[in-house]
């Protein structure tokens, strides 16, 4: 379904996608109290409580369908959690409080935190399990890239759509020893391969603007959550992707199948990642190349946040001066210090 032809009811107010900027603000001010002291798990603790307040103040009867784990592994924001005040719309809601939690906690950049909202039933229902990936920004011909296909194949396809060498196409890896191969076979064509720490939702969404990340491709096995928080992104402006669950035991498959996933090894479409109206709100903690990160001045917090929607195709980028300094350093965590 395009997003011309997206129904009415079945489009979210516009007046929760600013409402969205505060849950994720919110949640990168809190956790960025903790950046460089070394404290991955005070860190997405301070994110989890700040966006679990937010979104529970908001007018949705919302569903987390993507999250940190289930019921039994609270308080982080499991899956089929309910969050709003119960009243309509029902939404689907995916979550990563603090993504690149090591990265906050010894102050490197690329740390955000990032939340999707969909209408009920657009994002992927599975379980916080790992999932195989393959991503390109906008601009080429529908099924330029597959799961499927070889790193050779798909770099080549993507080289002669581009009009360039293979060489020429530019990877994005997490540095992983089990993208060994992967990381081996760009090698061999002379792709420049970027090797990334942590933060494989904006290492999707790089692909979106390689003119200036200089990423042209993403590969490799990322977490489920990250995968379908970047295909919301993806989906709002015209980009390709596919992932693949990685269902390697039995309870994870039982688990998978108890939330409708009836096939281990579907190979899943963007738009079955992520479908309807879906709005996706990232705000950086540190900075990075999409966006800054949180900076305490002395009267001000500031912030800036990219909030993407599918039905309008716009991604709009937020810088914020938050003034009453004392009630989001209360709220966000610093009195916890």
């Amino acid at each position: 379904m395009t997003d011309l032809v997206v129904k009415s009811q079945d489009i979210i107010d516009r007046i929760l996608t600013l409402e969205l900027v505060r849950v994720t603000e919110r949640a990168a001010v809190a956790a960025a109290h903790w950046r460089g002291r070394g404290n991955e798990k005070a860190a997405d603790q301070a994110a989890v409580d700040a966006m679990r307040r937010e979104l529970h103040r908001l007018p949705i009867e919302g569903t987390v369908v993507i999250g940190e784990g289930e019921r039994d592994e609270a308080p982080m924001l499991y899956i089929g959690e309910k969050l709003g005040t119960g009243f309509s719309p029902a939404v689907d809601i995916a979550v990563d409080p603090l993504e690149g939690t090591t990265l906050c906690a010894h102050d490197m950049p690329g740390s955000i935190a990032v939340m999707a909202m969909a209408t009920g039933g657009g994002l992927l229902h599975a379980p916080d399990v790992y999932m195989e990936k393959i991503a390109v920004g906008p601009g080429y011909p529908q099924g330029i890239v597959d799961l499927d296909q070889s790193v050779e194949e798909n770099v080549a396809a993507l080289a002669k759509a581009k009009g360039v060498a293979p060489k020429e196409i530019s990877v994005l890896l997490l540095d992983r020893p089990r993208h060994k191969a992967i990381l081996e076979a760009c090698r061999a064509i002379g792709c420049p391969v970027r090797l990334i720490p942590d933060g494989d939702v904006a290492g999707v969404i790089f692909t979106t603007r390689p003119e200036d990340t200089g990423i042209d491709l993403y590969l490799g096995i990322g977490g489920a959550p990250e995968g379908v928080l970047a295909a919301g992104a993806l989906r709002c402006v015209g980009g390709q992707m596919q992932g693949r669950l990685i269902l390697d035991t039995e309870e994870k498959v039982e688990r998978a199948a108890r939330m409708g996933v009836s096939d281990p090894r579907r190979k899943y479409q963007l738009d079955e990642l992520a479908a309807g109206d879906v709005i996706v709100s990232l705000t950086g903690v540190t900075d990075g190349a999409l966006v800054s990160g949180v900076a305490f001045d002395k009267d001000a917090i500031r912030t800036e946040t990219l909030i993407y929607r599918s039905t309008t195709g716009t991604v709009r980028r937020i810088a914020a001066e938050h003034r009453q300094k004392a009630a989001w350093d209360h709220k966000g965590g610093a009195a916890s210090l």
